[in-house]
């Protein structure tokens, strides 16, 4: 049937190539025209003697440069070219190209960026001031994902309204960075193609093989030649390097030590798309039709084989020519796919972050997501009172909306509780800032506060405490199953995560319950579990009986369900205004328990109730005060966390510096970041008990949460679905 289906497929490829047009492969260099034309000799010879015609049609287009064979496809006098993914971007962004397939390797279509240097020489903390080589200007693993690289750590400092060209040539001492232009004559410094002023035969600093220091078989070769301390390149050009290679140089990994070559794929700065085929629009049928043939007949399971190697260079005296040698075969695309699908949500926020579109406004402003209405109105007086960074308020209608709007670019910031933080990290998105509580946070007299190194010192936990009303003298933390539950909201850290561990048995995988999110269901009556389902939404009363309560907003993962967050939990507990609604037992957090309890008294929700009105259910099945919650706990809940993508990461530190700086100089200022009650909620954009803000975005999320709260997520995330893990494991890197 597949043979069939094959002949169907080259016949109908004849049918086409033989209505009189060419078919036109972009070439780069005279050893890749050689191997075309041998491409083309090749068909002529294996192809039925009706045919021959149509494929004498096919030819080889020179070109002076990549961008040079973009210009040409897009201006029809050439049809198809293999490119880098940061070039297949720039194509389809901005010249209106698009992409028919992808290069697949024996890892997948990804490569992983690696910086290589002689052993003993260097490490990776130490880059600043060397002379480097990069396989290409805006390229996947000799720019994009170094430089982010390097911006996320705050080694280089870019003001976006400097070209980050500029800032390049400051920290290294020189470079070769083929195609980079003619505009950063240091970052062309070390490159040795041939010079002239006759466009076409000047070769110095192009993409193209006439510069003996282009593609990542270039940087390697610079590197070896001593004319470069570090070369910035792709693994697969080390993947079968030679014993003396092995010997000699050394990868650079991102906690400064070093590893041999053949330890790429844990010793490296981050994987990125590999090479991928553009084509126009209006002939991607036809070059998808003849990529098939072409692999059909010449690839690494190719009936033709022996005649022709698509994938081999060695017969030419080359490497890489038309295609990678390291392609197993190509993957074609379905037309009208989004870049973003095709190339990764993350390495196309990455792209739009290094200014591979130009300037945009986008890139001037922060933007902070919101989760509800309260949330936006505090936020757009934030966006008043400060004097830095324009600040615009995006909204969203969760956590988890926030984390895939971050990674999409269409938000830069949120702060997360230590759940959501633990799946925002699975998603690529990093730390900029945690918050401080308590009086370990309390600054010392006269000292201005501000965003303070973290270094060793773990940052004060708030508390997970069960509550329930003291009158309801038989509920206790062992008999909770089958009543009417209330939770800060779903993933919540004290109500989701630490809770599973004393109700349905969130480490114990092999039972029934590994599911937490369906355990819940069948362990409690019904309750209100703001962003759940089912039962566990049977209690939330969205807006509210006072306000019409909106059937869009009940049980919504945002302050517009009124039972959302601390205060919603406690609310669930006393019940709605008219007496309906409420639970059994409460889910929260201690760090404002006695001021919510307070508040009671004055919002109109529920009169009358004290602090003695409520006790707290400890493990042993006691019952304690409100106030004795450091002896009767779920256990301690990491802080929350400010996050972004790792190359904004720069850019929000200094947002939230200058922000808390500007607010806390201002005495005059009604508009306080850490409080909420103005607004009717708590807890709004950061938590109301924070001090102040803690730098750290040189440690990963892990070491921020913690051993024990990782692994219980990992624990409790290995066996529990949840569609934001979905959306944030797409991986574009397999085939």
């Amino acid at each position: 049937m597949k043979a069939a289906t094959a002949t169907i497929l080259v016949l109908a490829t004849f049918t086409l190539l033989s209505s009189g047009k060419k078919f036109r492969w972009c070439t780069l260099s005279d050893l890749e025209q050689r191997k075309c034309a041998e491409l083309s000799k090749a068909l002529l010879a294996v192809l039925p003697l009706a045919t021959i015609n149509s494929f004498a049609r096919v030819s080889c287009i020179r070109a002076q440069n990549t961008h040079d064979c973009i210009d040409k496809i897009r201006v029809n006098k050439a049809d198809a070219v293999s490119l880098d993914a940061g070039d297949v971007y720039s194509a389809v962004k901005l010249y209106g190209l698009t992409v028919v397939a992808k290069e697949i390797y024996e890892e997948g279509n990804c490569v992983f960026a690696v910086a290589i240097a002689r052993r003993g020489t260097l490490d990776i903390q130490r880059l600043r001031g060397v002379r480097s080589c990069h396989n290409g200007a805006r390229w996947t693993s000799g720019w994009n994902i170094p430089l982010g690289f390097l911006l996320a750590r705050n080694e280089l400092l870019w003001d976006e309204d400097q070209p980050l060209s500029q800032v390049i040539s400051q920290y290294f001492n020189a470079s070769c960075i083929p195609g980079v232009g003619i505009t950063s004559p240091q970052l062309c410094a070390l490159c040795q193609g041939p010079k002239s002023y006759v466009r076409n035969k000047n070769h110095f600093c192009e993409t193209s093989s006439s510069e003996p220091f282009y593609d990542s078989e270039g940087a390697f070769r610079c590197l070896k030649n001593g004319v470069a301390d570090v070369a910035f390149l792709d693994h697969l050009t080390i993947m079968n390097g030679t014993d003396s290679d092995q010997e000699e140089y050394e990868l650079l990994c991102p906690d400064g030590s070093t590893a041999k070559l053949s330890a790429y794929g844990t010793c490296n700065l981050g994987r990125g798309p590999g090479r991928a085929i553009i084509s126009r629009h209006n002939f991607q049928k036809i070059t998808k039709k003849f990529l098939t043939l072409i692999q059909h007949l010449f690839g690494q399971n190719g009936k033709e084989r022996a005649k022709f190697e698509l994938f081999t260079s060695v017969p030419f005296r080359g490497k890489n020519l038309l295609f990678r040698d390291a392609t197993q075969h190509l993957q074609l695309l379905k037309d009208k796919a989004e870049i973003s699908h095709i190339l990764g949500l993350d390495y196309v926020a990455l792209l739009k972050g290094l200014g591979h579109e130009g300037s945009s406004l986008d890139n001037s402003v922060v933007r902070w997501c919101c989760i509800s209405n309260a949330e936006l109105r505090k936020c757009e007086e934030w966006a008043l009172n400060i004097k830095s960074d324009p600040l615009v308020c995006v909204q969203a209608a969760s956590m988890t909306n926030c984390i895939e709007l971050i990674k999409s670019n269409e938000a830069d910031a949120a702060t997360l509780d230590a759940t959501h933080a633990y799946i925002a990290g699975i998603c690529g998105l990093v730390s900029v800032a945690a918050e401080c509580y308590g009086e370990g946070c309390a600054p010392a007299a006269g000292r201005t506060k501000k965003l303070t190194h973290l270094a060793d010192k773990a940052l004060p936990p708030v508390y997970a405490v069960a509550l329930a009303k003291k009158n309801a003298r038989h509920v206790n933390i062992h008999n909770l199953r089958g009543r009417r539950s209330c939770h800060s909201h779903l993933y919540s850290p004290g109500g989701w995560l630490l809770l599973s561990r004393y109700t349905v048995g969130a480490l114990e995988n092999n039972t029934v319950n590994c599911d937490i999110g369906s355990a819940y269901q069948s362990y409690f009556w019904k309750g209100c579990m703001p962003g759940a389902d089912k039962n566990l939404c049977k209690v939330c009363i969205g807006g509210g009986e006072m306000e019409g309560a909106k059937v869009s907003s009940r049980c919504a993962a945002n302050h517009n369900e009124r039972y959302y967050g601390n205060m919603g939990a406690l609310r669930c507990l006393v019940g709605s205004p008219s007496g309906r609604s409420f639970g059994d037992v409460a889910f929260l957090e201690h760090h404002n328990l006695l001021k919510n309890i307070e508040s009671l008294q004055s919002s109109g929700w529920a009169m009358g109730y004290t602090l003695n009105d409520f006790e707290l259910l400890c493990l042993d099945g006691r019952r304690v005060a409100v106030t004795d919650w450091a002896d009767c706990n779920l256990g301690p809940v990491p802080p929350n966390i400010v996050m972004t993508r790792p190359v904004t990461t720069t850019k929000i530190y200094g947002f939230l510096m200058k922000s808390q700086e500007t607010l806390e100089t201002n005495l005059d200022s009604k508009f306080h970041l850490f409080h909420s009650q103005k607004y009717g909620e708590s807890d709004l954009l950061f938590k109301d008990a924070t001090q102040y803000l803690v730098h750290t975005s040189h440690l990963d999320y892990q070491s921020i949460l913690g051993d024990p709260f990782f692994q219980l997520a990992e624990s409790v995330f290995n066996c529990t679905h949840a569609d934001i893990l979905e959306f944030c494991k797409q991986d574009i890197c397999t085939s």
